[in-house]
Formats: C-alpha cells, structure tokens, sequence
C-alpha cells in the first residue's frame, strides 16, 4: 500500500512538472577555439643583444623607470614576455600588476601593443618593415606598503630584482638572450651583486653584457649604508666570497672580529663539504633593516636575503637566524647548481614542477643547521634545540594524517605563501623542515649501516661536487638522487624515501633524532633559543599545552587544529581580553598555566571574537609543555658528530 501511494505521489508532481524537450538541432554553447600558441623557447641564439637602461633614483615615488632596446629580425608579429615564473620562489609570481605605462616605438613612431588574451604576461606587437629594433618604455611601480607586496625601495636602500624590470623575447631560451645592463642609482650609494661592472660614470653603472639566464640570477642591493666584507682574503681571485651588507642606518655595519670568523668558517666548512665550487665569485647580499621587506632568495652566485636590523649588533639575540646565510650558500650547490629535472624551465614563462623540493629545499635546510654549528655561527646545544623545535612540530602536526609530505611540494602554487586559518592541518611547505628531519633520518642510517664508515657527506660531495668550477647547471631525478645513496651505502632507498614522502597517518620521521642518540622530551622550561625564537616573532607559543600560540596583543596567530583550544572554538584573530579576572599579560597567561597544576579550578579567560565577547574555561592540568633534545646513552652520539666541526 505505501508503495502505491508513492508511485502515485511521484506520478502527480511528474505531470505537474514542465516537459523539457532536448533540440537535437540546436546545441547549446560551444567554446571559441584558443588564440594561436605564444612561441616554444628554442635552444637557438636570439640576432642581438638586448639594452636595458634602469633608472632607480625614484626614492619618494618608489618608482623604477625603464628604457629597453630590443633588436628585431625584420617585419611580422613579435611576443615580448615578462618574467612569471621565477627561480627559487617556484612559483609564478612575477608582478605583473605592478608593470605600468608600457609604450613600444619603431623607429621613434609609436606601435601598438596587445596583451594576450590568455596568458596575461604576453605581449604582442606587428613589427613594421625597415624596423631593426624595438624601443620601449615602462615602469615598475613597487609597493610603497607592505599591503601592496613586498616593499623593495625605502630612503636608505633597494633591491633589484631583474625579472620585474625586463621584457625579453619569446621563442627562445634564457641562456641564449643576451643582455647589457645600464644602472643609475641615487648619489653616493654603493651595491653589490655577482654582475661584472665594464664602466661606471658618477651614479651610473653598465655591467659586461651577461645572457638573460644570468641577468635573472644576479640581483643587487643597494644602499647609502653599505659596506663588503672579505670572507676569503686569502682567495682573491676566482672562488672569492665576499658579504655585501646594507643597512638602515651606518651604525648597524660594524662587524666584530669574531662575527667575521664564523662566517669565514662557514665558507670554509661549506667547501670542506662539498669539495667543489660553482661559482666565478659569491656575494653574499644582506640587509639589515625593518622597513625594506624580508627576503630569503637563493642564486647561483650570490644569495639575497633580509634579516634583523641587529643581526651584527646584537648578536646573541639573533641565534635563530643565523642559519640563514649556510642555508642560501648552500643552495649554490643544491638547488641553482644541482637542479630537480621538472624545475629547471628554459625561460621564465614555462611552469615549473616541484616535486623535488624535498631535496632541493628539505636538504639545504638541514646542512643550513649542520653548516651553522659547524662553523660557530651557533653552538652545539643551539643546533639541538633547533632539531628539536622541528621535531616537536611535526611531532603534533596533524595534517600529516592526510596530507603526504609529497603533497606539500605543491604548496609553492596553491597557497603562494598566504596565511592560512589552519596550518597544523592545511600544511604549508612542510618539504623545508620535514625535509630536514627526513635527511637527518638518512644521514644516522647511513652512519649506523657503516659502522660510521660513510655519512650524508660523503653523498653532498659524490651529488653536488661534481664538475668543479662549472657554472652550467646538472639536473637530476629521483632515481639519480637513490643511486647516488645506493653508491654511498646500500640499502632500498627508493623504498625509504617513498614511505617518508607518501605515506599519511603515520608517525613524525624522529627516527634520525633518536638514531643519533637523543629522544624529543617536553618540561616546563623552555630552551634559551626557544625563548629567543617567541622573543624574535614577538608570540607566546603554547602549541604543546593549550594548543596555540598567542601574539604580544593578546590575538591569537595560530591555533592547533584538534588542540585545546581549537576544541573551544577559537581561531586565528581572536583576541585575549583577560585571564583569571586580571588585564592580558604573556606572563600572566603562562603563570596562569603553571599554577593550573596545583589549583582546583580551571583557567579562565575573556575572549573578543569580532564584537563577540565571550568567558573560556580551560580544564588543563598539564602545565607548560615546551620541546628539547636529550641524551639517550644506549645509543651513539651521532648527532654530535654531525655537529662537530670538520
């Protein structure tokens, strides 16, 4: 009977419904055809050598002018690109927005230009018979706000970045474009960059006509603050390495006598390392400032990085990022030097693959620490305590539950370095530190196998020591990276590696701390670099007890997914109003975790969500928790020996 009175009940709504009748003979829409492909890049050497005049003199503005001669063939259509996808950020983030007031001339006469319909960093301009070459003009337009991107130009100093003020031609490889640089900076201030200078008149500089490849590859920091530090005095010629510093003010400059050694070391211990160098001549490129924006850039042969105003000044503040120059020095070898088969691109306009990024930045993060100890730039215990922040967060990263370490790779292009609400669980580039535990692991099983016979070294000199004193990159593969292991030691590496990358729900890869002779413990006091990492981004981080981490105004900047916190429904953005009936205080807060343990009521806080107020209780009884390394006797100090000095 009930299924009578259904069948008639859908019979009645059917009748009461419209009839659609489907016209065989008039489909619906249909796509346009695409427009006609931007020219492949050919392995072919471009007719002509491109002039690119820069003028950076725009300090209020913070405008960069442009005038760019590029030679031409003869008559027909032409597609001038502008970089998009851009070495080291392995992403496409050329600033195409901030490209402005673009005018071609042929023969001093104006000629259109079109962007391309599909891809919007494509130029397209009909070249007139008799025309030999293409005049154009345009501006960088950089952000006078952190709001509108990184800032690259304040009052004292600049940064830039030959990607965002060229235009090249499509059809070829980069290697194969030659370009001539002209430069006019403000008066009186120096800079610094791996480019050769062929002349220099007052505040303009022409550097040797270089390919456009090493154009890209060669950034500048310039500055009225600036001073060059010899860090191989003993090596001026070729495989020189000198330390370009730039600051906001001059008082920031001076580098003691100790603070040169360690970075002395830290060369030195790097080409102990690898045993090779890939370089004519390195120039580290340093800012010390908070008004220009950060960077942290690798390149063949300099680094480009931002760092604390104090870095020299106030040394024993600045543990914590003193990894940062053997990290970016590093990457000459792995990363610019030795490059990921499906990252290398032939131009700056063909997508980049990642997959790879595991090794090229997973690896350079670890001999970044290894290099940091082993040169003094940080101690021993240092070095331990920053293992065992990494460990500890991937000890209670819960996005590992269904997100592989591979996956992560991808994050360069789906989040583009965006915050996230939900980091624990969305992940962001966990391939940088994961990474670095996931090489540790490999380098106490390779030491453990044996017998300490053979370590990660010896793989860093068999994989990027090769070839010494080229400058020619030598892509690789995943399987070029497990024979180079296998030739180490053997062992199914590909097997290794593929659970560590693929595999989701399992533990953190701790096994090379505690095969390296230490276990992840958690007190209630926290290590003197952990208290310098909270000082440093200015939070108080409870991950490991309340399950977030709150900034120096109360607001919350993260929040453990599934941690305590998050299971009371707070968020990024809330803010914290008071704490146990008295005014928010970082000390207040971690006093008020503390006493929990021996108190009979739970913690109390006010919280402001928007304009919602709201009263928390927190039965938490565990205290502080904060993460350190210590010593497991029954097995080898191997990680000491990774430390130690070579």
């Amino acid at each position: 009977m009930l299924g009578r009175l259904v069948l008639g009940v859908a019979l009645i709504l059917a009748a009461s419904l419209p009839t659609v009748v489907v016209d065989a003979q008039t489909p619906g829409p249909q796509s346009l055809p695409m427009p006609p492909a931007i020219p492949a890049p050919q392995d072919v050497a471009y007719p002509g050598t491109i002039k690119l005049d820069v003028n950076a003199t725009d300090l209020d503005r913070r405008i960069i002018n442009m005038r760019e001669t590029i030679p031409v063939r003869g008559p027909g259509r032409m597609t001038l690109l502008y970089p998009e996808w851009l070495p080291g950020n392995h992403a496409p983030r050329g600033q195409i927005e901030k490209l402005a007031g673009l005018v071609v001339k042929a023969g001093g006469q104006r000629i259109a230009w079109t962007r391309d319909v599909v891809d919007v960093y494509a130029f397209h301009v009909d070249v007139p018979a008799g025309v030999s070459a293409l005049e154009l003009e345009f501006q960088f337009l950089s952000a006078v706000e952190s709001a509108q991107g990184r800032v690259v130009i304040t009052q004292d100093m600049m940064n830039l970045q030959w990607n965002s003020l060229v235009l090249y031609p499509a059809g070829y490889f980069a290697r194969q474009i030659p370009v001539e640089v002209s430069m006019t900076l403000p008066e009186g201030w120096k800079f610094g960059t791996a480019l050769e200078t062929a002349s220099s008149n007052g505040a303009q500089t022409t550097f040797k006509t270089t390919s456009l490849e090493t154009l890209v590859d060669s950034p500048l920091f310039a500055g009225q603050h600036f001073v060059k530090v010899d860090l191989t005095p003993n090596n001026p010629g070729p495989g020189n390495v000198s330390l370009n510093i730039v600051a906001d003010r001059a008082t920031l400059l001076p580098v003691k006598a100790e603070q040169l050694a360690v970075h002395r070391e830290m060369v030195n211990q790097a080409l102990k390392l690898y045993g090779s160098r890939h370089y004519e001549r390195y120039n580290f490129l340093l800012a010390l400032t908070d008004q220009m924006g950060g960077i942290g850039l690798e390149h063949l042969q300099s680094s480009e990085n931002g760092t604390a105003p104090g870095y020299f000044s106030e040394w024993d503040k600045n543990a914590d990022g003193r990894d940062l120059l053997p990290h970016e020095y590093t990457h000459s070898w792995n990363g610019k030097f030795r490059r990921p088969a499906d990252l290398w691109t032939p131009n700056f306009n063909v997508p980049m693959r990642d997959s790879l990024l595991w090794v090229y930045e997973g690896q350079t993060q670890y001999w970044g620490v290894v290099l940091a100890a082993r040169s003094g730039l940080i101690t021993k215990q240092q070095a331990l305590d920053s293992i065992a922040i990494q460990a500890a967060t991937y000890d209670v990263r819960v996005g590992r539950a269904w997100k592989p370490l591979q996956d992560t790779t991808n994050d360069p292009i789906t989040a583009s370095r965006r915050p996230l609400p939900w980091r624990s669980w969305q992940r962001s580039e966990d391939y940088y530190s994961e990474g670095q535990l996931v090489w540790l692991d490999v380098d106490t099983l390779i030491r453990e196998l044996s017998g300490g016979r053979k370590s990660l070294d010896d793989f860093a000199k068999a994989f990027f020591g090769i070839n010494d004193g080229s400058t020619v990159s030598v892509t690789y593969t995943f399987d070029d990276v497990v024979s180079t292991l296998n030739d180490v030691q053997r062992y199914d590496w590909a097997a290794f590696l593929r659970a560590r990358l693929n595999d989701t729900d399992k533990p953190a890869p701790l096994d090379g701390v505690t095969r390296g002779g230490y276990k992840l413990v958690y007190t209630d006091t926290p290590t003197d670099f952990y208290k310098s990492v909270e000082t440093n981004r200015k939070n108080t981080d409870l991950t490991y007890s309340l399950g977030m981490t709150v900034a120096r105004d109360g607001k919350l900047s993260a929040v453990q997914w599934d941690g305590l916190a998050y299971k009371k429904g707070l968020t990024i953005g809330a803010q914290l109003v008071a704490v146990n009936g008295l005014a928010f205080d970082a000390d207040r807060l971690k006093e008020a975790v503390k006493d929990a343990q021996k108190m009979p009521q739970p913690i109390e806080m006010i919280v402001r969500n928007g304009d919602r107020f709201s009263t928390i209780s927190f039965d938490y009884r565990g205290g502080l928790r904060y993460p350190r390394l210590v010593r497991e006797g029954k097995t080898a100090a191997r990680l000491d020996d990774i430390l130690a000095a070579r």
